[in-house]
């Protein structure tokens, strides 16, 4: 699943380098921050509950036709969620690169693509201590997003987002011929505003 995951995020690159000299005037710049909510999913994830985070980044919006663009994105993301006995609370920290397609009406738009996140930190908080976690984690983490929204080529915006991922949160692990894994995988909201700029 990762190389045919990989293969769609290069094709969504493509795509979009491709249409950006068709679409040169029609390139607008930006950037965007706001809070998410998240969890983890899959059959290992149900004592966990919801934690508050963030995202800030930037963002290039390349318009195909007034109907279709093309927004790749690098995300600096917050994830993680909380266990309540014990009190404990894990919290990760991506850069994400979303390729967000685009269909428009006007301000209003409908974003749906793949996503590829990149493990910067990993740490678990256990009521005042706080324990580096990283080894634990996959470094990669596939998903994908959909969501909806109001954005100008220049101006204020606002947004909100579902990111869904592929890859499990936790490395597996091997007890003598035996291979475990963890079935937990992110799951986060976002609501977010954006500012763009004319490009081109």
């Amino acid at each position: 699943m990762n190389k045919l995951f990989l293969s769609l995020i290069l094709t969504g690159a493509t795509v979009g380098l491709s249409g950006t000299a068709v679409a040169q005037r029609n390139v607008s710049l930006g950037l965007k921050a706001g809070a998410s909510l998240s969890n983890f999913v899959g059959k290992d994830a149900k004592p966990y509950k919801d934690i508050v985070g963030f995202q800030a980044g930037g963002f290039a919006n390349i318009g195909f036709t007034k109907l279709f663009a093309f927004q790749p994105e690098i995300i600096y993301s917050r994830k993680g969620a909380k266990l309540e006995t014990p009190d404990l609370t894990t919290r990760l920290d991506y850069v994400d690169v979303p390729l967000a397609f685009h269909a428009n009406a006007g301000g209003l738009f409908f974003e749906a693509g793949p996503q590829v996140g990149f493990l910067v930190s990993a740490k678990d908080k256990i009521g005042n201590a706080t324990v580096d976690v990283k080894d634990f984690y996959n470094t990669v983490d596939f998903g994908y997003l959909f969501g909806l929204g109001y954005q100008r080529k220049t101006g204020p915006g606002i947004g909100l987002r579902y990111n869904g991922g592929f890859t499990n949160v936790l490395e597996s692990a091997t007890v003598g011929n035996v291979t475990f894994q963890n079935q937990r995988r992110n799951s986060v909201f976002q609501l977010y505003a954006t500012f763009s700029f004319q490009g081109r």
